[in-house]
């Protein structure tokens, strides 16, 4: 099989993921190296991992479609604030009220909720292993009980902040420990080794990651945002990059 040209495949505004998937099986076939640019110059798409990713985002159409996880040993929650309005979605802003924003949506003051277009994403991760993110109306107890219960195996080990929502972590049967951020705490050692045990910087580390990665879309309709976070989520768990990431998302399409 010869790829030394573009014209040699039909270039298509909307390419099918089989066809992306094809042109890079066939070359690693027939020993003919070709670069990601060169990939999506002869399938005629400006992603290569575009195709994946939107066929991910139609697998993951709703929460209860995303790959189970099960968390244990040492588990850190925290929450993020997502700036996501109605982009691409002009009649919801209609229905608002309100006219479309040409600058950055600024979201009001306060924690961010569904309703002020800054909804919070809910993270659990456990060290050294797997996260979980969902979106979520609210900040509140009843709100991120159903997730922690479904996510944390009974009886682990979770380190939060200070923030209200977590004091019933003990009552739901979980080991609770936290470091309180409004007094400057960010870390602390409870045990005498030296290691500050007690933080939450694991899951802080993986929020500057998620908002690195979101940053360059340049707004994310609250609509499609459930799709990225899961998208995402799937990228850090399957701790993938490259080729390797690409034959793990085609294997999760295809079983």
């Amino acid at each position: 099989m010869i790829l030394d040209k573009p014209s040699h495949l039909p270039v298509r505004k909307k390419l099918a993921l089989l066809s992306h998937v094809g042109v890079l099986h066939a070359a690693k076939e027939d020993g003919v190296g070709v670069t990601a640019r060169g990939a999506r110059i002869m399938v005629g798409i400006m992603n290569p991992y575009s195709p994946v990713k939107n066929a991910m985002c139609k697998r993951w159409d709703t929460p209860e479609k995303k790959p189970k996880v099960i968390l244990s040993h040492e588990v850190e929650c925290d929450e993020a604030y997502v700036v996501a309005g109605h982009k691409g979605q002009p009649e919801v802003v209609q229905n608002k009220g309100r006219k479309g924003r040409r600058n950055r949506l600024r979201g009001k003051c306060g924690r961010g909720t569904l309703a002020k277009e800054r909804p919070p994403v809910f993270g659990m991760i456990q060290r050294c292993g797997q996260v979980v993110i969902n979106m979520l109306a609210n900040v509140k107890q009843k709100t991120i009980e159903p997730f922690i219960q479904e996510t944390i195996a009974p009886g682990t080990l979770v380190y939060t902040d200070e923030y209200s929502i977590y004091a019933r972590l003990s009552v739901w049967g979980y080991d609770h420990k936290h470091v309180n951020h409004g007094r400057g705490e960010y870390a602390r050692d409870e045990d005498g080794d030296g290691l500050c045990e007690v933080h939450v910087n694991t899951i802080e580390g993986f929020w500057s990651l998620l908002r690195s990665w979101l940053r360059p879309h340049r707004g994310i309709s609250q609509e499609k945002l459930p799709l990225y976070l899961g998208f995402f989520e799937f990228v850090h768990n399957v701790r993938k990059r490259g080729k390797a990431l690409l034959h793990a998302l085609i294997e999760l399409l295809v079983t």
